[in-house]
């Protein structure tokens, strides 16, 4: 089991945040990025899926935007606390965005309780291993598709950027 932090304002808040979303018609789904240091709050989101019909606007994806349509590029120095564990897409959002910390109210399997937002390809008990499996075994169809050249672009890019 993983650590467990002790109850505090900003996990309360999202609590919060995300009881009002479910209020207003969205999902049970809301994060709140606080600076480290200064204990700032930099963005508060809610799970934007119902109101939107963007399939990728889950509160920590939605708080990210926030964060870099005011110029932050990533996480560095930032708690990020959410209403459940993350799910892979936003995981994957936040391992690039790079917070110091991510504190969550409810475990996957609380959530599993009373809320299931899987599709024809996974579950919520499933979509964590699609992950480890090999590409054909998924559930998502991938192929690859045939090209003369599929390294050009990553060649271009690493021409242009020859410093990274």
């Amino acid at each position: 089991m993983s650590e467990q932090a002790p109850q505090d304002q900003h996990a309360d808040r999202a609590v919060e945040l995300a009881l009002a979303n479910v209020e207003a018609g969205g999902k049970p789904f809301a994060t709140v990025v606080v600076d480290r240091s200064s204990g700032e709050v930099l963005a508060e989101a809610t799970n934007q899926v119902a109101q939107s019909g963007d399939l990728t606007a889950h509160a920590e994806i939605t708080a990210i935007r926030q964060l870099a349509e005011r110029g932050r590029t990533g996480l560095e120095g930032c708690d990020v606390y959410v209403t459940a564990y993350p799910c892979p897409m936003c995981l994957g959002a936040l391992y690039y965005a790079q917070p110091e910390r991510v504190v969550y109210v409810a475990t996957r399997e609380q959530e599993d309780r009373h809320y299931e937002d899987g599709n024809r390809y996974t579950t919520l008990a499933t979509f964590y291993d699609e992950y480890a499996k090999p590409v054909a075994e998924r559930s998502l169809p991938a192929v690859q598709a045939q090209h003369p050249d599929p390294e050009s672009p990553f060649r271009a890019w690493k021409q242009a950027h020859p410093e990274a």
